[in-house]
Parts: C-alpha cells; structure tokens; sequence
C-alpha cells in the first residue's frame, strides 16, 4: 500500500515538474514572439516556435497521445517527433540568414 501512494506521489511530482516546464517554456517563447513584432524579424519568429515546440508543444502532444489511449512506444514516437520539429525551427532560426 505505501508503495502505490510513493508512486502515485512520484507521478503527481513529475506531472507537475513537466507542466511548469511547459509554462516556462510557453512564457520564454512569447518573450521571443514580442522580439518578432518589435523588430520584424523572422529568426525571432523561428525561435519562439522552436522553444514552444519543444517545451509546450511536447507536453500537449504527449498529453494528448496518453489521453487517446496509445501505448508507452507510440508516445515516445510523438515526444521525439515534436522534439526534433522543434530542434530544427530552432537550428533554421540559429543558421538561416
């Protein structure tokens, strides 16, 4: 019994820990948003989709891939998914001229 209440503990705490990531996150890509309309620039754009991508939008999709119900390999296959589509607006916002 006191083993299912520390996980269940355990679980509670990293939900927590990756919805603050993503609140965090969300908050760091709209200060990079605030850049892009202040100065017309599209690598400030680039880079407040990338950080969103990788903080928000990695904590929606895993979220929602959990709630339809899909299994422990397809939510990593999504988490890498977004992650990667994040990494490389990010990259293209550190790169492209």
């Amino acid at each position: 019994m006191a083993l299912g209440l520390l996980l269940l503990d355990l679980f509670s705490i990293a939900l927590i820990s990756r919805g603050l990531t993503a609140i965090v996150g969300f908050f760091v890509a709209s200060l990079a948003y605030r850049g892009y309309r202040r100065n017309d620039s599209a690598k400030m754009r680039a880079l407040a989709v990338g950080i969103a991508l990788l903080t928000t939008g990695v904590f929606v999709a895993v979220g929602l891939a959990d709630v339809a119900g899909a299994g422990t390999g397809l939510i990593l296959f999504v988490r890498g998914l977004v992650t990667v589509a994040g990494l490389g607006v990010v990259l293209y916002a550190l790169v492209v001229d």
